[in-house]
């Protein structure tokens, strides 16, 4: 049952991520699960709802101590809409989940999903930004052409 959390990630993310190459390495940091313990699972769990709400154009829809979820996607948007979730293990370790999906995936979602997700583990971890960012995964304005 736990080999299928990561599977169902990675089909979400290869959705939105269509037609854009994705780094090997970005793939095998996105795919590894967060696995957290105690105190840690506090922690991690506080900076996984800081990452989303500073990388969201969405409101958050749910705020739980079991899920992080945004709005969106709407009307086509390339936006990611973000949804976290934190599981009990039976050994009591806990597992924190992360999706990213749009409204476009044959166009691809900006951010891409493996980036954010690549972003959101380092920082959920380290509680630290990536220095260069993998792609544009900080929530920006959208500029007028």
């Amino acid at each position: 049952m736990k080999a299928i959390g990561p599977v169902l990630a990675c089909l979400a993310f290869a959705g939105c991520a269509a037609t854009n190459r994705v780094d090997p390495d970005t793939m095998l940091i996105a795919a590894q699960p967060l696995v957290c313990r105690a105190d840690e699972c506090t922690l991690w769990w506080q900076r996984a709802r800081e990452w989303v709400t500073g990388h969201t154009q969405y409101a958050l829809q749910t705020d739980t101590s079991q899920t992080i979820e945004t709005s969106g996607p709407t009307g086509g948007s390339g936006e990611p809409a973000f949804q976290v979730t934190r599981a009990r293990n039976p050994d009591g370790s806990s597992t924190i989940g992360f999706a990213a999906h749009c409204d476009r995936p044959a166009a691809g979602c900006r951010p891409d999903p493996w980036n954010a997700a690549a972003d959101f583990k380092q920082f959920v971890r380290s509680g630290v930004e990536p220095a260069q960012g993998r792609g544009d995964t900080a929530a920006q304005p959208q500029q007028q052409q």
